[in-house]
């Protein structure tokens, strides 16, 4: 007989599969640094204009506690697609929108987002192209660009300081998705530093980059990690604990290589079968010379047998490195949300967040996995089985990003004004075209 808390729950569910998708955000408008701040400090985005936030305060029993969001956007590691990229929303706050989409973990309302409904949500833009890490600058005489990553997140820190970020008692450093979601890896551990006082707990979404060969056996996604630190005067930035203990200081952007050495509590949320590193790490479209890879990259049941075993082994690899960072095997601190489904990015979706067909293990929503092991209610160590079992089939959504495209959404109006806000961004690697050919 159902509990009435699953019947009350199941009934939310049931509504919100029936909810227009506008309900499920909310607009935030965008708060920019002042420029004069931003320059004595030394934090730009690529093309020099000033870094910036969204922020909605929160309220009640979560006025005092924090979540903070890192956008993602994939990287650039070369001065070309570094200025092509300063030419876009993910190098220059001046071609940003005002308004962004809250939704799933950023949302405000306690149906869509029980746990974290009423805390205060911050989403940092991400306008550097190196992952928030980044401090050097590049010029020439007549081309001048700022890899300022790591000033950036510590200039909206001293600006969200005095807005309430110093009282902070619960902080959950939510970063996500993509390039944001390896961020969280690099600065953990210093962010829970800088809030002593502050319970800081770690989420990574989709972030978990592998050092594996492509199925050409080319160390490519290696190869583009460290154009991308060696360009944007990264290495300086990993952790000291990390890169001491490497043949290859670079190698500590990997997640793999820096997790082992993170003290701070730590979630890895991740689909098994990672649409962006199936498409950029195991089969970059330099490796499928071929091309027999095209439709099993959009859809895993169109993979044959022997691409289906490929992608095992890259589960597979993706399972041992997780042991090997000891966060499977710590049952305080440590949790996971690793599923089978062929997607990116999904704490901040909310049909995959907390909605009636959002993806299940052991008939658990990612909401509440996340829920249970950052209030540590249970041990949360949800493994998904090999695919094709169940649950791909039922509860899965295969969300590809598209290459260096911005979705816009249409979500009600002020005045006489339509609000039209970025509700998603992912670009694609900058010198790397297998990801925009994939």
């Amino acid at each position: 007989m159902m509990k009435v808390k699953d019947i009350a729950l199941a009934s939310v569910l049931v509504l919100l599969a029936s909810a227009p998708s506008c309900i499920h955000m909310q607009l935030v408008r965008r708060t920019q640094l002042p420029n004069s701040h931003a320059a004595a400090l030394g934090a730009l985005c690529l093309d020099g204009s000033p870094p910036s936030y969204h922020l909605h305060k929160g309220f009640g029993s979560g006025a005092n506690n924090w979540i903070l969001f890192f956008e993602g956007g994939g990287w650039c590691g070369d001065i070309s697609s570094c200025l092509d990229r300063a030419k876009s929303v993910l190098g220059s706050s001046h071609r940003m929108r005002k308004w962004a989409l809250f939704s799933g973990i950023l949302s405000n309302n306690a149906s869509l987002n029980p746990d974290f409904y009423n805390w205060n949500r911050v989403k940092l833009r991400y306008c550097d192209g190196a992952s928030f890490a980044g401090d050097g600058i590049f010029d020439n005489g007549t081309t001048l660009l700022y890899f300022r990553g790591k000033r950036i997140w510590q200039a909206i820190i001293l600006d969200l300081l005095p807005k309430g970020l110093a009282n902070a008692h619960q902080v959950s450093l939510l970063l996500c998705c993509s390039a944001g979601g390896l961020a969280t890896f690099l600065h953990c551990d210093s962010f829970a530093r800088m809030l002593p006082k502050a319970s800081v707990k770690c989420l990574s979404d989709a972030g978990f980059f592998l050092d594996i060969k492509d199925i050409g056996l080319n160390h490519t996604i290696r190869s583009i990690f460290e154009a991308i630190v060696s360009l944007q005067g990264v290495e300086r930035n990993l952790d000291p604990r990390c890169t001491k203990s490497m043949y290859d200081p670079k190698l500590c952007f990997f997640p793999e290589y820096s997790l082992k050495h993170i003290k701070t509590p730590f979630f890895v949320l991740n689909s098994a079968y990672d649409t962006v590193q199936f498409r950029i790490s195991l089969v970059p479209s330099s490796a499928d010379v071929g091309r027999t890879w095209g439709v099993c990259k959009h859809d895993l049941e169109a993979c044959d047998a022997d691409q289906i075993a490929v992608l095992q082994v890259f589960r597979h690899d993706m399972l041992k490195a997780l042991i090997k960072s000891s966060l499977l095997k710590d049952k305080h601190s440590g949790g996971t949300f690793i599923n089978s489904c062929h997607t990116h990015c999904q704490s901040n979706e909310q049909e995959l967040w907390f909605a009636v067909n959002s993806p299940r293990i052991n008939n658990k929503t990612i909401a509440e996995a996340v829920g249970d092991w950052y209030f540590s209610r249970r041990e949360t160590k949800e493994i998904d089985c090999e695919f094709p079992c169940g649950t791909p089939r039922r509860t899965c959504h295969r969300l590809l990003p598209p290459p260096q495209a911005t979705k816009y959404a249409k979500c009600g109006s002020v005045g006489n004004k339509t609000l039209v806000s970025e509700a998603g961004t992912h670009g694609g690697i900058g010198f790397n075209k297998d990801y925009l050919r994939a």
